[in-house]
């Protein structure tokens, strides 16, 4: 009998686990954070989907996708950005063309918001060889501080909600003469959440 009992509450209890598991609300992509986990700890990103529903649509796409998955932070400059988003470093023998790279097409140009600390920005080449400042199809960067300078130049599409204190420690490390770590600093894993899944 106490056997049978204690089966029973088991029973109970997996059942309860199982349908609180189903009951997790589905992520809906209109309205999705990004979970970005790296090598030194996880960045919650919140993005702009009015201001710039491109760059927002573009930069979950890829999330969701994995596109960013074994992709380490290329460019460290203390005081002003972390860069990365380039397919081009997953291969750490050669850095020489680290920065060249890009997944997908170039997404025409959202400028507006301005470069606040913690804001997520989309990298470009130069306007000489780009009047149009269309953004990269995959680089970004995340600002380290308020970078006036950068206003009306590129477009700024999200910013960080959580996990800054990640970005912060990035520049901390030592770099080559191409401001690029020498400990590569990976993101291990990109996904998209509800807003509510963000750790408090």
């Amino acid at each position: 009998m106490k056997k049978r009992m204690s089966y029973r509450i088991v029973l109970i209890v997996l059942a309860m686990i199982v349908l609180s598991a189903c009951g997790k609300k589905p992520v809906d992509p209109e309205t999705a954070f990004v979970k970005m986990e790296t090598s030194m700890g996880d960045i919650y990103i919140d993005l702009y989907e009015t201001e710039t529903p491109l760059h927002a649509a573009n930069f979950k796409k890829l999330s969701a996708e994995g596109a960013y998955d074994g992709i380490y932070f290329h460019r460290v400059i203390p005081g002003f950005v972390v860069q990365g988003g380039d397919p081009n470093t997953r291969d750490n023998d050669n850095r020489s063309d680290d920065g060249q790279g890009m997944i997908g097409e170039r997404v025409l140009a959202e400028i507006g918001q301005p470069h606040l600390r913690g804001t997520l920005g989309a990298a470009r080449t130069p306007d000489n060889v780009n009047p149009e400042r269309l953004s990269s199809g995959s680089q970004f960067y995340f600002c380290l501080a308020r970078l006036s300078q950068l206003d009306g130049g590129y477009t700024v599409f999200g910013n960080v909600v959580k996990g800054m204190d990640v970005v912060d420690e990035i520049p901390k490390l030592k770099r080559d003469r191409n401001d690029s770590p020498l400990e590569s600093v990976t993101i291990l894993k990109t996904t998209l959440i509800n807003p509510e899944d963000v750790p408090k």
